[in-house]
């Protein structure tokens, strides 16, 4: 009896120990991702040609909320989706589309299951 006690505390413990280092290496690889995200939406947002106030670029951030890391843009998050999606002038015709959100996204997505892939294998 002793013997299958001992097997499995060694086995719950080599379980909790894979258990916490693919935790740990997820929770770095999101926020590693997440940095990343901001410095490639501030490099890639639409700037104004003229003048000084370029808040838009600039305001994008990286917060842990809970488990999880979230992209946002805190100074003008009214015009994220006015710039990715195109919209309507007051006097009618449209303002073309800048996607600039989608790409960084589905780069980030990309990069996490990869890395996540390579941290579950170890």
């Amino acid at each position: 009896m002793s013997n299958i006690d001992s097997l499995s505390n060694e086995i719950n413990k080599a379980l909790r120990d894979y258990t916490t280092e693919v935790t740990e290496g997820l929770d770095e690889a999101k926020e590693k991702l997440a940095k990343e995200g901001v410095k490639t939406l501030k490099a890639t947002s639409p700037r104004r040609k003229k003048g000084k106030r370029r808040r838009y670029a600039e305001g994008w951030r990286a917060e842990k909320d809970g488990t999880s890391w979230v992209v946002h843009n805190k100074t003008n998050y009214q015009l994220t989706h006015l710039l990715e999606k195109g919209h309507a002038k007051v006097n009618g015709g449209r303002v073309k589309a800048i996607p600039h959100i989608g790409p960084v996204e589905e780069k980030m997505i990309n990069d996490y299951i990869k890395e996540a892939e390579r941290i579950i294998r170890g």
